[in-house]
């Protein structure tokens, strides 16, 4: 079968992107995790020691990267429909965390414990057609943020990638009612083309 025009042009430009050849030459597991990394250099996000749920993790790349900034005396609790290989320091749960037997399984893992940080490198998956793609990943975000006020701890800090479009200014005064406060970030690895956005938000209020 012959490829369609829009997935021959993604994928040369998959294999000409600086930031996968980076991710090879640097051991990362995907391109995304420049943008954690660039994101954590700007807002200090990840500190030594911090317990962090890292919701729609596969195949990794976040998750790689947080658990080498948390170190021995952290955690990284990692979670995804999709399998991943594992890694260290790392805890894995599979499953789809809106179903509540997932839930639970997160939810006994953490053993009480609430989370400094939650992030959500979630994207739908993609039907083409726009309109309906957006509403799945507005839907994805506001499950995310239920998630946040089970598992975080208050002051704690949620990082999640937003596509901009109908319903993101209304998620953002969800989450700016919930957080004291809330940055949009545009790392360099995120493709200029792309609406995706990150926010951070600080300071929940539990």
């Amino acid at each position: 079968m012959a490829r369609s025009k829009s997935s021959s042009r993604w994928l040369q430009e998959h294999v000409n992107d600086p930031y996968v050849k980076q991710a090879q030459k640097d051991g990362y597991r995907s391109r995304s995790s420049y943008k954690l990394i660039e994101l954590n250099a700007k807002d200090r996000l990840i500190r030594p020691g911090m317990l962090v749920l890292d919701l729609g993790s596969a195949p990794g790349g976040w998750s790689q990267v947080a658990a080498a900034l948390v170190g021995e005396k952290g955690r990284v609790l990692a979670t995804d429909i999709l399998p991943m290989d594992p890694l260290k320091n790392v805890e894995f749960i599979q499953g789809d965390f809106r179903e509540e037997s997932v839930l639970n399984r997160i939810l006994d893992r953490l053993k009480g414990d609430k989370s400094d940080l939650v992030l959500s490198d979630i994207a739908p998956n993609i039907s083409g057609i726009s309109s309906a793609d957006q509403a799945a990943s507005i839907y994805l975000l506001e499950l995310a943020l239920d998630m946040v006020r089970q598992v975080l701890k208050p002051k704690g800090t949620f990082v999640a990638k937003l596509f901009q479009g109908v319903g993101s200014d209304d998620y953002l005064k969800q989450l700016r009612t919930a957080f004291e406060k809330v940055s949009i970030r545009k790392p360099a690895a995120s493709r200029p083309r792309s609406r995706e956005v990150y926010l951070v938000a600080k300071g929940f209020k539990g």
